[in-house]
């Protein structure tokens, strides 16, 4: 029986177990199996290895996109420019980083996107938030990242939240949140951007899939604003992965 997973701490919101279980059965795959390991540290990754000899692939969500590259092996060159894993492939005992993100986040948006979303922010400062930088900045939007803190950030392109004001809102129409604010139970929260200030000419990406809409999505909807939810992303990621664990 091949074992596949996914690692994260906590793991309540995730879809990946019946999205993969739902795969096997639709498309008849045999001697597979997925299981969610909510683990407390990243640490016990190793552990986790050690104790399925039949685990062949892990998804990876937060907060371990980051601070699980030390226990890898190799990372393929996306990976590397990125700086995040959200796949990893077990081969011959060598775990293998890569990310599905990416793929899934550009296959997802690429539809939507029109001339006047020439720059973007991205709201949130997390390990999927490097995946949507890569991507965006890869088809030429200029992006800057939004945090409470902007003077902990590497970059000089970052907005804190307090500075969000007319003038940015009008240079910026693509507003992408990779944070985790108003994912499920805490479905009433959204991240704290003066939506007044949207226009149907304004974008509203959100990772999160759960729920399907989100308060940031609604509040964007109510504006006029397009609004895209996380779901595609995840399938496309999902599949993306599938394609890399079998290859």
């Amino acid at each position: 029986m091949k074992q596949f997973g996914l690692i994260g701490f906590p793991l309540t919101h995730s879809f990946s177990k019946n999205y993969f279980s739902e795969k096997f059965e639709k498309e008849n795959i045999e001697n597979c199996a997925y299981e969610l390991f909510p683990i407390e540290r990243i640490e016990l990754i190793n552990d986790l290895i050690k104790q399925r000899p039949n685990l062949v692939g892990l998804n990876v969500t937060i907060p371990y996109k980051e601070s699980v590259i030390p226990f890898l092996h190799e990372l393929d060159a996306t990976t590397k420019a990125i700086g995040a894993v959200n796949c990893i492939k077990i081969e011959n005992g060598k775990l293998i980083g890569y990310n599905t993100d990416a793929f899934g986040f550009k296959q997802s948006i690429k539809p939507f996107l029109e001339t006047h979303h020439e720059r973007a922010l991205i709201l949130g400062t997390g390990g999927a938030s490097k995946a949507v930088y890569h991507v965006l900045n890869e088809i030429g939007i200029d992006c800057f990242f939004v945090s409470r803190d902007k003077s902990t950030l590497k970059t000089t392109k970052a907005f804190n939240y307090n500075e969000l004001n007319e003038h940015v809102f009008n240079a910026f129409k693509l507003i992408v949140n990779t944070s985790p604010v108003g994912t499920y139970p805490n479905v009433s929260d959204a991240p704290e951007i003066p939506y007044e200030l949207l226009t149907p000419n304004h974008l509203l990406y959100d990772l999160v899939y759960n729920p399907i809409e989100t308060e940031f999505l609604k509040r964007g909807k109510q504006q006029g604003a397009t609004v895209i939810n996380g779901l595609s992303m995840l399938h496309q990621q999902a599949e993306e992965a599938w394609r890399i664990w079998n290859k």
